[in-house]
């Protein structure tokens, strides 16, 4: 099953107007207005957000992303370790993922010391948690389908006889 044309839309920019929308799926305003409610309503539609540059932005705040290895629980698997990882604070973004370790958690701080110190003092510490290794990011270059850098002239492929 694909995603609906109109989630689609949605998640390309939350911005575009109900008449918008409509126009281009070829749909009335008020089915626009009733399934975006619908969405919201039942959770399918968790938020709306502005991808932000954090360069521009002046944003000098640190992230990190933090390959965590679970001792899976028995009856939860990975469940309730990794919501109770998630509710912290200076986690942004957390993910079960495959290969080499078991979440993906993205966290924010202030400085490289914040991030080194929660992973020290409440990460490492939860139960459960095997092992982590940090990545911190250093530049952005695309996120949420958003290039930051756009170049000025297209770039071209060089040919070769």
């Amino acid at each position: 099953m694909s995603i609906d044309p109109l989630l689609q839309l949605l998640r390309l920019k939350a911005r575009y107007t109900h008449g918008e929308l409509a126009d281009a799926l070829s749909l009335s305003e008020d089915d626009v207005r009733a399934r975006i409610a619908a969405w919201e309503s039942d959770g399918t539609i968790a938020g709306y957000q502005a991808v932000v540059d954090p360069d521009r932005a002046g944003d000098e705040d640190v992230s990190a992303f933090i390959e965590v290895k679970l001792a899976p629980e028995r009856g939860g698997g990975f469940d309730r370790l990794a919501l109770r990882i998630a509710r912290f604070e200076q986690v942004a973004s957390c993910y079960l993922a495959s290969g080499g370790y078991d979440l993906m958690v993205v966290v924010e701080g202030t400085d490289l010391r914040e991030v080194a110190r929660f992973v020290s003092e409440k990460l490492s510490t939860v139960d459960g948690v095997l092992s982590t290794a940090t990545h911190f990011r250093l530049k952005t270059y695309k996120e949420n389908g958003f290039l930051f850098e756009k170049p000025d002239t297209p770039e071209r492929l060089s040919v070769a006889p």
